[in-house]
């Protein structure tokens, strides 16, 4: 059998995203998504994955994520590792190139000791 004659295999968007969510989640200080509406129901979790959601264009993933990050951290460093390390992941499990990776903080987690010193 040739190389032209075999199949191709094709990875759902859906897919791409929950490998995304669980790479994410490997991440340290990063946590699931808010949620709720103005607070109520809010669940904020260092045990729930972040939200992404992805589009597929050919070979290029576009990915958006969701995430809660612990507090006092370097945000701008965070962000910086959290990319390279979705990107270099999802590349190496999927095979395919992440083109574009934005990051939504919607939530900010303070340790014990940072709500004693704000209040």
């Amino acid at each position: 059998m040739t190389t032209a004659q075999r199949g191709l295999t094709t990875i759902p968007a859906s897919v791409v995203g929950r490998i995304a969510e669980q790479v994410a989640s490997e991440y340290a200080h990063v946590g699931g998504p808010a949620g709720g509406l103005l607070g109520v129901g809010a669940r904020r979790d260092f045990d729930s994955r972040p939200s992404v959601t992805c589009d597929l264009y050919g070979t290029v993933a576009v990915l958006r994520l969701d995430v809660g990050v612990a507090f006092p951290v370097d945000l701008a460093e965070t962000c910086r590792g959290l990319r390279r390390h979705v990107q270099d992941r999802v590349a190496e499990l999927t095979g395919l190139q992440v083109g574009r990776l934005d990051i939504e903080i919607s939530w900010l987690n303070p340790g014990t000791a940072t709500r004693g010193a704000l209040r």
